[in-house]
């Protein structure tokens, strides 16, 4: 029978071996497609502009390929290099305390993770989005952002790894389930506050102040049956020119953002239309869905991790002679990816029949062609490539391809005219 360590290394080189497969597909195919946009496009995207897609996108997908190497480096480095091991020992020598041990292993392999990772995130923003035009960050805003999020990591991240080792320790059997009862609360209340407490470290939001829109948004939340907090603005152009819409929240916290540069890229009608999109979300009940999943995911995780956990094959295996909590927690989130990744297929169809349902949706409460257009706007300003590879698709993608999206929607649009031609037929 092989060892798990075997196993361990196998799923290693079958999920690394795929995500370069799937990386090295989708460059082929957009450079092969760059001097061809789709005939649905022809019409509304210059050529000029999608060779700029197919050029962004090869050079994200370059960097891709170094961020993977680094991805399997780290993973390699920390599990059989020993690096888990070294880093335990070297807080144990320091720390008399096992809890406080732990928290310090989870948060420094977090820490290491993210210095590693920071050269190629500094090249992603300076280099391939000011490339492109889209970089509106200065350095001095860049580090800055990256302070605050160190921060607010070490001062949520630390009590709840903290509270996590000592259920381990002391709720016998039973700890994953009293584990998963606090992850999900945490979860709910991150939800809750982000809106109003989190979000607001790192951006700036106000109100709605173009009253005519506003009006047209209120009249669309009342015909939805949606009630918010309020319609903010974000300014997202302090960072980048890519414009987005979302909604957050939970509860009487419920609130709607548009980037301001979304405002500026498309028309009322356009905002209308993506709004509705996102009020489909709601209506059909995708985020309890997924909340939903969430719950029942982490619930079998856990579980898991609960039998594996006394398991000394499990750390042998890893390349780890200390056994603990802190080690099994992990060794356990480190290797999961690794098992779970081909399995990525199931995830993103699952998002992306969301997507049309929203779509569906929105289609039913504005003209299907305000969210056609508005769509069209937002693949050129944001350089979206038309062209994706159908099996990197299938993997990564959690929206559905452009050609399908638009394609749907304009069947919506024939729809709804044929439906007006037959309640007002032509006399004669």
């Amino acid at each position: 029978m092989p060892s798990f360590q075997s196993i361990f290394l196998a799923a290693l080189c079958i999920s690394f071996g795929l995500k370069l497969w799937l990386l090295l597909r989708q460059m082929r195919h957009v450079w092969l497609h760059r001097d061809t946009p789709p005939a649905a496009f022809a019409d509304s995207i210059p050529l000029a502009e999608h060779r700029k897609a197919a050029s962004y996108t090869l050079a994200k997908s370059r960097l891709g390929l170094l961020t993977l190497a680094l991805e399997v480096g780290l993973l390699l480095a920390f599990t059989l290099g020993g690096g888990l091991q070294w880093l335990n020992d070297a807080l144990s020598g320091q720390i008399a305390q096992p809890l406080l041990v732990g928290v310090g292993v989870l948060l420094g392999l977090t820490l290491i993770s993210g210095a590693a990772e920071l050269p190629f995130n500094l090249y992603r923003q300076f280099r391939i989005e000011a490339r492109f035009g889209f970089n509106r960050q200065t350095l001095a805003g860049f580090f800055a952002d990256l302070f605050k999020q160190t921060l607010l990591g070490l001062t949520i991240g630390a009590p709840l790894i903290l509270l996590v080792l000592w259920l381990m320790g002391i709720m016998g059997d039973s700890w994953w389930l009293w584990v998963w009862a606090v992850w999900m609360g945490f979860n709910l209340l991150l939800l809750t506050v982000y809106p109003t407490v989190i979000a607001p470290l790192f951006n700036k939001f106000t109100p709605l102040a173009d009253t005519d829109l506003k009006q047209r948004i209120e009249d669309l939340l009342a015909r939805a049956g949606f009630h918010a907090s309020g319609v903010f603005v974000m300014d997202g152009s302090r960072r980048s020119s890519h414009g987005n819409a979302y909604f957050t929240g939970l509860g009487k916290n419920k609130r709607i953002v548009f980037y301001d540069t979304l405002l500026a890229q498309l028309t009322p009608e356009q905002i209308e239309a993506v709004l509705a999109h996102e009020l489909g979300h709601f209506k059909r009940r995708h985020i309890i869905k997924r909340i939903g999943l969430m719950f029942v995911l982490s619930l079998v995780m856990l579980g898991l991790l609960a039998v594996l956990k006394d398991a000394a094959w499990f750390y042998q295996g890893l390349g780890v002679a200390s056994q603990s909590d802190a080690t099994a927690l992990a060794l356990f989130f480190l290797a999961l990816p690794v098992f779970l990744f081909p399995l990525s297929p199931l995830m993103s169809l699952y998002s992306r029949k969301h997507e049309f349902e929203a779509d569906a949706f929105a289609a039913s409460l504005t003209h299907p062609g305000h969210l056609v257009s508005a769509l069209v706007r937002l693949y050129r300003d944001n350089a979206a490539t038309l062209t994706p590879d159908p099996v990197y698709s299938l993997f990564y993608d959690s929206h559905p391809k452009a050609v399908e999206r638009i394609g749907k929607l304009e069947s919506y649009a024939e729809q709804a005219s044929s439906t007006t031609r037959n309640l007002h037929p032509i006399r004669t």
